[in-house]
């Protein structure tokens, strides 16, 4: 259970918590596909076979292990690699990724995302803790965040407990004062549990449970987690 008295801040996860990812990956990919065949042609055709892109990212990690944490920055790379590969442009990869980046942060929040996040920050500091690499400026939500630190920027991700502890410290509050807030089992909860923070578990799909830590709290949706607080 929930101990409402001792929380002095949340941290929030951002994809798949305030908005759906999938769809905009895939309209991220579609764009970069598609300024690709205009702009680097063989690059697009080699980009088109699943196991040749799948490939480029795995010689990505290989190579580049320092990279492990910055999503930007793997995709970025692996845009040059297809180039160089393709016999085309690798200075293009600039360009190339910063379609894919307008495109992966033009987000369609979930119907709770706004009012939730109206209700939140006007009682806590919250601060956007993601492993991923949305931009919460681009998006238009900053104005709610106290801070946004993304494993990109800090250099490990969840479920490190580093990550979360420097998201406390940008509260300004110790972790057990924290609440997390998140969708993923693993990273998220037991992520925060184990570095001492509460949590809550927001399971739109009606996932099953399968861990032998427990969150403090469950919900389905973003507005069950405002009911949680007093008005």
């Amino acid at each position: 259970m929930l101990d409402l008295t001792t929380i002095k801040a949340i941290t929030l996860d951002l994809d798949d918590t305030l908005w759906p990812v999938l769809p905009v990956i895939e309209r991220a990919e579609k764009a970069l596909d598609d300024w690709l065949g205009r702009h680097a042609p063989m690059t697009a055709a080699l980009f088109s076979t699943p196991t040749a892109r799948h490939e480029i990212r795995e010689h990505v990690m290989r190579s580049r292990p320092e990279l492990k944490s910055n999503l930007s920055a793997i995709r970025r790379e692996a845009i040059r690699v297809a180039l160089y590969r393709a016999g085309e442009d690798p200075l293009l990869a600039e360009a190339a990724f910063d379609v894919f980046f307008d495109a992966r942060n033009r987000v369609t929040l979930f119907g709770d995302t706004v009012l939730a996040l109206e209700f939140l920050s006007s009682r806590f500091p919250l601060v956007a803790l993601s492993n991923g690499n949305a931009d919460i400026r681009r998006i238009g939500i900053s104005g709610y965040f106290r801070a946004s630190i993304s494993a990109q920027q800090f250099g490990v991700g969840k479920p490190d407990p580093r990550i979360f502890h420097a998201a406390a410290g940008a509260a300004e509050v110790p972790p057990d004062q924290v609440l997390h807030v998140g969708d993923d089992a693993a990273l998220d909860v037991l992520g925060a549990l184990n570095s001492g923070m509460q949590t809550v578990w927001v399971n739109r799909a009606d996932h099953l449970w399968v861990h032998a830590d427990v969150p403090h709290e469950t919900v389905t949706t973003l507005s069950e987690l405002c009911d949680l607080f007093p008005g």
